[in-house]
């Protein structure tokens, strides 16, 4: 697979094959059109396929060609932002229900495997939340008596850690979690939706839907797909101009992936309770005759920051490696360092179901936090069920309509964050000429009353273009990790030379004034 989201280069896509398919070339109609095809998309296309009707898959990339391809792959429902922050924002039975959710979620990725024959290293293992000084303890305390009010009492409170090194405090253990090759299972998937009468068509990039009875997207290329229904699974909804975007925020995250000895470490879900969090799993390796020295794959994420409003990204990876050496000395060389983007709603959950504004046959799913995996499986079924008209009961948790009063501080300040940003018209740029960019770098430049992103590649040839971001217009920022140009206020991503990676943007930046 190709590295489409960015320089880096995450473990999942080595040695991938994705099903052979081609860009959109005709016009089509179907019953549902679906807009992106990571996880979210390819879930929710299979599901309504076996329900026996008429799907189309619409991307921009490659199948998993966006964020899909760079988590830590996760599955789990042991939520991070807390179960007393859930049971203050949506009760008691509104935390029960998002718990339930995401553990049915692993209940049906599981389903699927079995169905299909996947072979993706899919293991179930223990997840272990653990305190490193007095106040995490109490705090840890909080949360197992918030998990006793929603009723999960098989999550217990260990006095020590799996692994003397992690800690010397208590932790939780929260069974029935679980790990697995997100690209292994999507590669299966793709090809079972396919099986199953589904089209996919990859590099065809929407830039027009229009709304109705029947729905209708076009591609840049000028083709029409005609549908019943329409789903939008692009990580931020490209169909939404301002709307959600005010629901949630952008923020980078780090994963590193370290060698260890088959045994050093045992086979389980980590998180610390330091905010941003650290996540810890294994990749397991395959010890065979010819080879009994094979090694896990120690993998840490974490280190998370707004898109777009930080400098020398690279030193995450740094930071992220000292805190693996302080907790896993075991862990040897470091073999992988990607990153990734998530979108954080205001009050702790995700945004899945119908498009607030648009006609009752648009659906959406974002806002995936720190549980992507889940969340994208959650959205292929909690659709499904609102276009069969089945009753579901995440419809009103999930709403992406809802409006709730608790989260009323969140979401001023992400807002106001957002219109900090404009600052950046009135400050100096990075350099004053572009000779002073350096190969392989970016950097932002005043030119009279403008600012121009200047890109130097590694022939030393420099490249201008426009800095402003195509979606709301804020400055965007040079990404060193990923080789972006990155919008801080929301989230918007484009490559080197300015065009677009990943939205809400949906137009290249503009040329050098």
């Amino acid at each position: 697979m190709k590295r489409e989201s960015g320089a880096s280069l995450p473990v999942w896509v080595e040695n991938i094959s994705m099903p052979k398919t081609n860009p959109l070339h005709d016009n089509v109609k179907c019953d549902v059109c679906v807009v992106g095809a990571g996880i979210a998309g390819l879930t929710t296309a299979y599901l309504l396929a076996k329900e026996g009707l008429n799907v189309v898959l619409v991307e921009a990339k490659e199948i998993c060609g966006g964020e899909t391809s760079r988590t830590t792959a996760h599955l789990s429902n042991a939520l991070d932002d807390g179960f007393p922050e859930l049971i203050r924002l949506f009760g008691e039975d509104g935390a029960r229900l998002a718990a339930q959710s995401h553990g049915k979620a692993i209940d049906k990725i599981e389903e699927l495997i079995k169905e299909e024959n996947i072979d993706c290293d899919f293991a179930r293992v223990d997840g272990y939340m653990f305190a490193t000084d007095n106040k995490e303890q109490e705090k840890l305390m909080q949360e197992l008596e918030a998990l006793q009010k929603i009723g999960w009492l098989d999550v217990v409170l260990r006095k020590h850690s799996p692994l003397s090194t992690l800690t010397e405090f208590p932790c939780l253990q929260f069974p029935n979690q679980a790990h697995f090759h997100v690209l292994k299972y999507l590669s299966a998937v793709a090809n079972a939706f396919i099986g199953a009468g589904g089209r996919i068509f990859t590099k065809t990039k929407i830039v027009r839907f229009d709304t109705g009875p029947v729905v209708s997207v076009v591609s840049e290329s000028g083709h029409e797909v005609a549908a019943n229904h329409l789903v939008v699974t692009t990580n931020t909804p490209v169909n939404d101009m301002v709307t959600m975007h005010t629901k949630q925020a952008p923020y980078r995250t780090y994963a590193i992936g370290a060698a260890v000895r088959v045994g050093d470490v045992p086979d389980a879900l980590y998180w610390d309770m330091q905010d941003p969090y650290h996540y810890v799993r294994l990749l397991k390796g395959k010890e065979t005759s010819e080879n009994p020295d094979e090694l896990d794959l120690l993998i840490v994420g974490g280190e998370d920051h707004k898109t777009g409003q930080d400098t020398n990204l690279s030193q995450r990876f740094d930071s992220l490696e000292r805190w693996m050496r302080k907790h896993f000395p075991m862990a040897k060389d470091v073999i992988y360092r990607w990153s990734g983007q998530v979108y954080e709603p205001v009050d702790a959950l995700g945004f899945i179901g119908r498009n607030p504004g648009d006609s009752d046959n648009v659906y959406i799913a974002t806002g995936d936090s720190g549980h992507g995996m889940t969340h994208g499986t959650i959205a292929g079924m909690l659709i499904t069920d609102l276009i069969m008209g089945r009753p579901n009961p995440w419809e009103k948790l999930y709403d992406p309509a809802r409006k709730s009063t608790k989260s009323v501080g969140e979401f001023l300040k992400e807002n106001l964050n957002v219109a900090a940003q404009f600052k950046d018209y009135v400050t100096p740029g990075d350099v004053e000429d572009p000779s002073e960019v350096l190969p392989g770098t970016g950097r932002i430049m005043r030119k009279g009353m403008s600012k121009v992103a200047v890109y130097c590649d590694q022939d030393g040839v420099r490249h201008q273009c426009s800095a402003v971001c195509t979606h709301l217009g804020c400055v965007v920022h040079w990404n060193d990790v990923e080789s972006s140009w990155d919008c801080p206020c929301h989230g918007s991503r484009f490559d080197p030379f300015g065009k677009v990676i990943t939205g809400p943007a949906s137009k290249d930046l503009g040329p050098a004034e």
